[in-house]
């Protein structure tokens, strides 16, 4: 599969977009910064004043790359209208060099969902949104053909939701509704984790890990339930920021490009036949785009992956290898990584 990639120009442009988003979420720092510990990890809050009532908003994982950015908070703040109007700039330069932009329903609603917090609060994009979204780490794309979808999917970790017992500022259904989504309820306990679109075809669907039991469960930080699922526990650990080229950009979180790619290979084997066989055969065909990617460029981030994925029990690796019995070229780029 032949790779397009992007100029040099628009990935520095793309990588500078990031960095001023980063940048931006700083800067709005409010109060004083509140840690908090939990399982070994260390989690960052704004901790400020609104009348007698002290509130606090998550900022995130304490790394040294958002201590360092929340330090300059302050410097910033004060460089919010030029960069902004940088921002806002690189968009056009990059649409200008061919990165695929965000369509305007979707990027309206990852705006919206961005401001209410729902990318803090834990929530990932995954499926074929986030594949897309892809492009600015990578450097370069297949096609957009690859890349097309109605859909969003977002998941988040059910346990760092009820580890952080946040809440973000509006209920990402309440966004839904005023963005003319139905809910959809379930069949059989009427909740509800997905919604679609009243003028046409779109659907938002609310994902969570599961180990074992593929049920609906409550998201309390994110104040909706979501339908768990076996696998995806891998594909969002250790998610990365991207930006999404809608306005002056959105600053969503995606699966890191190997966890996406070998995720890919385990859900193609899990659909089979009917309606499935088509998404079966998407997956294979982004799974050998991305994997052959890697393989060129960063081949030992997707020998971790793989070996992460093969070590987890016999049932991934039958999974594994069900769907690259099916993908040759694929199952030789990844043995000749071990």
């Amino acid at each position: 599969m032949a790779v397009v990639s992007h100029s040099r120009a628009a990935q520095v442009a793309y990588q500078d977009l990031l960095r001023l988003h980063l940048d931006e979420f700083a800067s709005e720092l409010i109060g004083s910064i509140e840690e908090r510990s939990r399982n070994g990890r260390i989690y960052l809050y704004d901790k400020f004043r609104i009348g007698s009532e002290m509130k606090s908003r998550y900022l995130g994982e304490g790394t040294p790359e958002l201590r360092a950015r929340l330090s300059r908070a302050v410097e910033l703040r004060a460089e919010r209208d030029e960069r902004r109007k940088t921002m806002a700039r690189l968009v056009r330069v990059l649409r200008a060099e061919g990165f695929m932009a965000t369509d305007r329903d979707t990027g309206s609603l990852l705006l919206a969902f961005a401001r209410a917090g729902v990318f803090q609060q834990g929530a990932t994009l995954v499926g074929t949104a986030a594949y897309a979204l892809l492009q600015g780490d990578l450097g370069g794309f297949d096609s957009e053909e690859l890349a097309q979808t109605g859909d969003i999917d977002s998941a988040s970790f059910e346990q760092l939701s009820v580890a952080l017992g946040d809440q973000v500022e509006e209920n990402p259904g309440d966004i839904l509704q005023a963005l003319k989504f139905d809910p959809v309820p379930g069949v059989s306990d009427r909740q509800v984790w997905k919604w679609r679109q009243s003028r046409g075809a779109s659907m938002v669907e609310f994902l969570t890990p599961a180990f074992g039991d593929e049920r609906v469960k409550p998201l309390p930080a994110l104040g909706v339930s979501a339908q768990a699922l076996n696998y995806l526990n891998f594909l969002i650990a250790e998610p990365i920021p991207a930006v999404a080229l809608y306005r002056s950009g959105v600053l969503v979180r995606i699966p890191r490009p190997e966890r996406f790619a070998i995720h890919k290979l385990i859900v193609a084997d899990r659909r089979q036949g009917g309606p499935d066989q088509a998404k079966s055969r998407k997956d294979r065909g982004q799974a050998a785009f991305l994997i052959d990617v890697l393989a060129e460029d960063r081949p030992d981030d997707l020998r971790e992956a793989y070996e992460d994925a093969l070590s987890r029990g016999p049932r991934w690796r039958e999974r594994l290898e069900a769907s690259l019995a099916r993908m040759p070229g694929t199952a030789e780029i990844l043995r000749s990584l071990r």
